[in-house]
């Protein structure tokens, strides 16, 4: 009897220190593993991946290849396949969707949506103040805006909230003239130097003669080094660690305008005589010049890398693309009675071309054809209006110009169109500045 009495007595004494000792070693577990998004289960991360819409997603499919592998799984796809065919812009065969890589599908599913939008959908203007004098220039990259030109101060912007996440003030000597940015830093044309803004809030100047030249109009930036375009027609190419200046390239007889790169580090640059020139710092020589009929010169230019165009707006309102692959003319089309001041496309889009100037109307356009396929304004009845961090936000109703008659351009209020002085293109959205102290984001459903 007693032998057994003590078993239970032990059993009983175990039951009582079992979960604390369970509890104990739990806690001990968890500070030994941490917890981070790759010890999710593989079934937990298809859940949440099927949360995210098209574009998203394809993002996350290019983070590694564990979540590539997840986006390609047989769940996923089954879940996407039975999605895309209640989706008015899927019309690949199922075929190719077995075939093709899942990330591709989704890429080109929300490349015509966003088309789509931009061409035909019903849009509104969100309008906020976001500088205290005016604002000019506008870059987005990576689902970030910055935004300056016009007062001391350049700004980064989260679209979600219309908040200020950042700013970088500009040294009351030197007048900003144009920015470019990546993920970690702001690179600025100041005057005649050049300024970094880290995001870790440090500032730094080119202090050495390297640093100063003859006066420069516009910038781009590609780690590591920061391209200048001057009045004097050459590009100045900046290393942006050793902080000196490794080449200039002579481009023009006549001041540069614009400037972009090219994925393989060619330099393409429009100026005042009309032309664009094509060089490649590697060998420090011309490649090609792309002529155009304009003798009032090119005002801006952009380059898809997707399928290898050129774009550019010229000072009489034409809208002009070349094949950057045998430098042919493809099409030039007068879209505006004025100068056209900024024309991009969003990355990966070889569809849609948008096209603002002096005339304040935004324009898309086929980047196949160069047609005009829908022109934009707002509405001066105010929607409505609600608060940000950053101050009161105006909501107006966008609307789309009839494009088969004649538009007298004049008997359109100037108040809905304010000259497009720059803008930007994100997924299914549009930022513009208009050399005034607000920022629009136009948004198409």
């Amino acid at each position: 009897m007693t032998k057994p009495q003590r078993s239970f007595a032990a059993a009983a004494e175990k039951r009582d220190e079992s979960p604390a000792s369970a509890a104990a070693d739990q806690r001990k577990k968890r500070r030994g593993t941490p917890t981070t998004i790759l010890s999710l289960d593989h079934d937990i991360m298809c859940i949440i991946f099927a949360f995210l819409d098209m574009f998203d997603l394809v993002r996350c499919s290019l983070v590694c290849k564990f979540w590539n592998a997840i986006v390609e799984s047989r769940s996923l796809r089954e879940f996407y396949d039975r999605k895309l065919k209640h989706s008015s812009t899927f019309t690949s065969s199922s075929s190719e969707f077995t075939e093709k890589p899942l990330r591709l599908i989704l890429r080109e599913v929300a490349m015509e949506q966003h088309r789509l939008a931009l061409q035909s959908g019903v849009f509104h203007v969100d309008q906020w103040r976001g500088h205290s004098k005016t604002v000019a220039q506008c870059r987005m990259k990576m689902g970030m805006v910055v935004t300056g030109v016009g007062d001391k101060v350049i700004r980064l912007w989260s679209l979600d909230n219309y908040k200020c996440m950042e700013e970088y003030l500009i040294p009351d000597m030197f007048p900003l003239v144009d920015f470019d940015f990546d993920e970690s830093k702001i690179v600025g044309l100041i005057g005649s130097r050049l300024c970094i803004w880290r995001r870790n809030g440090k500032r730094s100047i080119f202090p050495s003669l390297e640093g100063k030249f003859v006066k420069g109009s516009c910038i781009r930036y590609s780690d590591p080094e920061a391209v200048v375009g001057c009045d004097d027609g050459a590009v100045r190419v900046f290393d942006m660690y050793s902080r000196r200046c490794s080449q200039i390239i002579r481009m023009h007889y006549a001041p540069i305008t614009c400037l972009c790169l090219s994925e393989d580090q060619l330099i393409l640059s429009g100026s005042t005589s009309g032309n664009i020139t094509i060089s490649d710092p590697s060998s420090v020589q011309q490649v090609a010049t792309l002529r155009s009929s304009d003798v009032r010169g090119i005002r801006t230019l952009c380059l898809n890398t997707s399928s290898q165009l050129v774009f550019a707006g010229s000072s009489v309102g034409h809208t002009s693309c070349w094949d950057l692959r045998t430098r042919r003319l493809l099409w030039d089309t007068r879209v505006s009675p004025n100068v056209v001041y900024s024309i991009q496309h969003m990355p990966s889009d070889t569809s849609t071309l948008a096209v603002g100037g002096i005339d304040g109307i935004l324009r898309f356009l086929n980047q196949n054809d160069g047609n005009i396929v829908s022109s934009c304004i707002i509405q001066d009845k105010l929607l409505s209006t609600s608060q940000s961090p950053s101050g009161s936000i105006q909501r107006r109703k966008g609307r789309r110009l009839p494009e088969d008659t004649y538009i007298n351009i004049d008997i359109i209020p100037k108040s809905v169109r304010p000259s497009i002085t720059c803008l930007a293109v994100g997924m299914k959205k549009i930022v513009t500045t208009h050399n005034s102290n607000d920022i629009r984001l136009w948004k198409f459903n």
